[in-house]
């Protein structure tokens, strides 16, 4: 049984909270100083830094930023709705198309809302596959996240280092799920499968081999002078702003926040797992890079206890009244054949009722929102993604910046416009 440890990431330039306080320290000019006319310029939609289709209209003066304006929804596909017009297996796939980056933990999450609404429980195996799908994810994403912000701003070798691995993380995707980018793994309920034969023995081999180019990354970023730079003191998130404007995940906690809901609202049993939250002291764009490689580590530390006390056992719940009988039944019996169409046909009999229900996502807290009025279709679902909520803090931080800053800023940010969009 793990206690709440708390993990602040090593301050490994000597940074204070002064760098808050003291205008001398701080990177950009605010507004109220800057002279001369300002001008219009679009930063988007299709600029490669942009991790998405944003449209940024900014006011500058000179390279000074005055006023930063977001204009989202070029992605728009109305997935809610969508998932007000089906049933709630059938909108597993769509999931996968929220954050991209991480389609597993996305699946998680969703199953576990409309289990929420069921209430039902997943046995012990069920929920430690989950768990392992999650923190790859979580380690997926973060290798995309640092190697593309990276790139973004000149250090092309990290990006060969984190795709490299993301690679082996894509194998072991494909060999749990037959897919390597969409998976649609999870079921109401439980799993499409329990793990393969081969697949914890591949697992511990990246165990094994992931921290040497983790480490790696950090050598070549952590320290790099440019980098430093570019990133140091630049998009700095106090720690009233990040609670006001309800940012998570790594925005959140790279501000000093302690929060992480797979601590604060456990699921998953995760308050079984001893693993640490890294935090950040300044907020800037170099704390969250190094809240998100902490991240990868403790994400290690996780996975390697799930599947060094893997339970055995079944994989789903055993409501057999709810959930498609095995295909063997369905083949020998007429009762279980019956059941399959009626399941098939109609979708899950969910009560009628409401719950939210939030994950620990690598952006942060994913939410789904659940309305029922019985039977096999949600009346309403609504969608939290953190990528749209972190972004709403942009017209507060991008102004005062150099407009080279925005670069960085948006890579540190790490929002994905599938979930943005939705």
């Amino acid at each position: 049984m793990s206690t709440s440890t708390l993990f602040e990431v090593p301050d490994t330039l000597g940074r204070t909270q002064q760098a808050l306080q003291d205008p001398a320290n701080a990177a950009h000019l605010p507004a109220s100083e800057l002279l001369g006319e300002t001008m219009t310029l679009n930063m988007g939609p299709s600029h490669p830094s942009t991790h998405g289709v944003l449209r940024l209209l900014l006011e500058l003066d000179g390279e000074i930023v005055t006023k930063a304006t977001p204009d989202i929804g070029y992605l728009h596909r109305g997935d809610e709705k969508i998932a007000e017009n089906m049933q709630y297996n059938q909108f597993v796939p769509y999931t996968d198309r929220l954050d991209y980056l991480a389609p597993l933990a996305n699946n998680v999450a969703y199953a576990l809302a409309v289990e929420k609404l069921m209430g039902w429980e997943l046995p012990p195996r069920g929920k430690a596959i989950r768990v392992i799908c999650c923190e790859l994810a979580r380690i997926s994403a973060h290798l995309l996240g640092i190697g593309c912000g990276s790139m973004d701003i000149g250090a092309i070798s990290v990006f060969m280092y984190t795709f490299t691995e993301r690679e082996k993380i894509y194998n072991l995707c494909e060999l749990l799920t037959g897919a390597r980018f969409t998976t649609s793994y999870t079921r109401v309920g439980g799993q499409v499968r329990d793990l393969p034969e081969k697949f914890p023995a591949m697992l511990r081999e990246f165990l094994d081999t992931f921290p040497t180019a983790l480490n790696e990354v950090d050598k070549l970023m952590t320290r790099n002078p440019i980098f430093i730079g570019r990133t140091r003191d630049i998009g700095i998130i106090s720690k009233e702003d990040a609670i006001a404007y309800g940012l998570t995940g790594p925005m959140l906690r790279g501000s000093g926040v302690n929060h992480d809901v797979r601590k604060a609202n456990p699921y998953l049993d995760y308050e079984k797992y001893d693993f640490e939250i890294p935090i950040g002291t300044v907020g800037d764009c170099f704390d969250r890079y190094l809240v998100r490689v902490e991240e990868m580590r403790q994400s290690l530390r996780i996975l390697r206890q799930a599947i060094d006390n893997l339970p055995s056992g079944p994989v789903n719940v055993a409501d057999g009244k709810s959930r498609l009988p095995e295909k063997e039944e369905v083949l020998q019996s007429m009762e279980q054949l019956i059941h399959h169409f009626i399941i098939t046909t109609e979708g899950v009999d969910a009560p009628a009722g409401e719950i939210y229900f939030g994950a620990e996502n690598p952006k942060g807290e994913l939410g789904f929102y659940i309305n029922s009025k019985g039977g096999g279709v949600p009346h309403r679902l609504k969608i939290r993604a953190p990528s749209f909520v972190n972004l709403s803090i942009l017209p507060k931080l991008i102004p005062g910046h150099m407009l080279s800053d925005i670069v960085a800023i948006l890579g540190s940010v790490d929002m994905v416009f599938g979930e943005c969009d939705r």
